[in-house]
């Protein structure tokens, strides 16, 4: 059988393969993969035909799709420097609090990821297999972080990590919701006496929230174990604690009769266990809340809600010393849907978005289908969402771990207890950029340019270039070897740079530079600025920036 042949017989074979996936409405994910193997066929089968390799179906004369694959963006320089100055805020906070940072790769074993997410596992991105190992990129940086811990038998660590993650989410990108993006993560590793590291990372979140001035914000708080008691006392199957947890979750954006009719038509359960879980999940308020479940007689006969209680006694007892607790919201809707919290959970949201919609957000028609058979979201309908969110994973340590020991859920050795949250870096800089005008964002590093009168004067200005830079002083100069004096000027106004080093003839010949302020005329100084020695120019720009930052 000649090569052409064959592959003529693998075609027929996948296009079999493909249309049974369709017809049985097979996962979205599958059926575009197995389409994207039945057209490689397909080109390989015209280029034995002796079709060109360089022109793919003639696709060469067509012009490409500049565009960025849909949930991801690319960011300008002004967009940038919000974002370095959002990640240096974060890591200053962390670092100040003692974690050190690690790395993991961009994508994990499909085996390592799968089956931590509960139902998010569907969101997770499969890669290729190449080489023998079926990959997956890594869907958030707290399984990778655990796999870490667990393969260097680490025992104890406080660390932070900022990376991208990837999810196929439905996006929404004017409200930060993306396929591709940076989470910053800050957990601390060990086995501690209870509540303390837990109390820290809401200080820390607060801590990260308030120096981003990101508004009027709450820390949601709840505990899987009251939660889990929640669900036993109200009769809900073990089978399904994880699927009515996450419609629990939804509160947040859904009414309770959205929930109920999710809980009941959707996912089998009673009416009457629906009800019963209403009347404790949509609690909330603050310390006080404790009181009202400890008075919940059969609530209470749980161990787990006993467990649960008692750590968030001790949780407001540590939140008060650390003057956090005006921003925390003890709110029993709280679920958090991944399949790996044990303890403690929170979310942080902007006071303004955590408004409980009357109704169901629309759904998308299909004028607004789109070709991978999603629909596009009317994006001025969703809410910005969780800005930070985390909790208490014990148990996901002692998964990965290959030992005995580790895996002995009795004794508790070998798991390393975690807790820990992570901040949505995409959502912050959607409502920072938002409030901020694009005109007033410095987009650069820049504090002087040095600009030259009259003359040219190219190698004095490189020189005295040179110099400032050999002193860590950011520092321009034009590109020019007659560069226009105002232009210059300008240059300083549209980058917002506010120290002037200008030079002349006469200037060169006497010695000297003067400095001028670009942005505001400092007081008793004359509209020239001042005139200093050429020695003292290193000096005398190092005082007046040491100054500047001081305001």
């Amino acid at each position: 059988m000649s090569g052409a042949e064959e592959l003529k017989q693998q075609i027929e074979e996948q296009t079999k393969v493909f249309a049974e996936l369709k017809r049985s409405g097979g996962d979205k994910a599958l059926i575009k993969e197995q389409a994207f193997l039945l057209n490689e066929l397909k080109e390989k089968l015209r280029i034995a035909n002796g079709g060109d390799p360089n022109d793919k179906k003639g696709e060469s004369s067509k012009p490409i799709a500049l565009k960025t694959p849909k949930g991801t963006k690319d960011y300008g320089s002004k967009e940038m420097s919000v974002r370095s100055d959002i990640f240096n805020t974060i890591i200053k906070v962390f670092e100040k609090h003692g974690a050190v940072t690690i790395d993991t790769p961009v994508f994990e074993l499909k085996e390592i990821l799968m089956g931590n997410y509960g139902e998010d596992s569907k969101l997770i991105y499969d890669l290729k297999d190449q080489g023998g190992e079926e990959c997956s990129l890594r869907y958030d940086l707290t399984v990778p972080f655990a796999r870490h811990v667990a393969m260097n038998k680490i025992s104890n660590i406080k660390r932070y990590q900022i990376a991208k993650v990837y999810r196929r989410d439905q996006p929404a990108m004017t409200k930060g919701r993306m396929r591709e993006f940076y989470q910053c993560d800050y957990d601390i590793a060990g086995a501690y006496d209870p509540m303390i590291p837990d109390a820290e990372c809401i200080k820390v979140a607060v801590d990260v929230l308030t120096q981003l001035d990101v508004g009027a914000f709450v820390v949601k708080i709840n505990h899987r174990k009251i939660l889990d008691a929640i669900f036993e006392v109200s009769g809900v199957p073990e089978a399904k604690v994880r699927s009515i947890s996450s419609a629990v979750d939804k509160l947040d954006k859904l009414p309770w009769s959205d929930v109920k009719k999710e809980m009941v038509d959707d996912k089998g359960l009673s009416e009457q266990v629906a009800d019963k879980i209403g009347e404790y999940v949509l609690l909330k308020g603050g310390e006080e809340l404790l009181a009202k479940l400890q008075s919940m007689s059969e609530l209470m006969a749980s161990k787990k809600a006993q467990e649960g209680v008692a750590d968030m006694a001790l949780f407001f007892k540590y939140a008060r010393i650390y003057k956090v607790l005006d921003y925390v919201s003890f709110d029993m809707s709280l679920a958090r849907g991944l399949d790996y919290y044990t303890g403690i959970i929170y979310e942080a949201v902007l006071v303004e978005e955590n408004v409980r919609p009357t109704q169901a957000q629309p759904t998308a028609t299909k004028a607004n289908e789109v070709k991978d058979g999603n629909q596009e979201i009317d994006e001025t309908q969703i809410r910005v969402g969780s800005i930070a969110g985390g909790g208490r994973y014990d148990g996901l340590v002692g998964r990965f771990s290959t030992s005995k020991r580790a895996k002995d859920k009795d004794s508790g050795k070998g798991n390393v207890p975690c807790v820990g949250i992570s901040f949505g870096v995409e959502r912050i800089f959607s409502i920072i950029l938002n409030r901020r005008q694009a005109a007033e964002i410095k987009s650069n590093r820049t504090m002087v340019y040095v600009i030259s009168i009259g003359d040219s004067l190219l190698e004095e200005r490189m020189a005295i270039a040179s110099e400032l830079w050999d002193n860590d002083i950011p520092t321009e100069f034009m590109y020019k070897v007659k560069p226009n004096f105002k232009r210059q000027m300008d240059n300083c106004d549209n980058e917002f740079i506010p120290w002037g080093v200008l030079i002349g003839s006469d200037e060169i010949n006497q010695g000297v530079v003067r400095i001028k302020n670009m942005l505001v005329k400092a007081e008793g100084e004359s509209k020239d600025g001042i005139t200093v020695k050429r020695a003292d120019m290193v000096a005398e720009l190092k005082k007046r920036l040491q100054m500047q930052m001081q305001k």
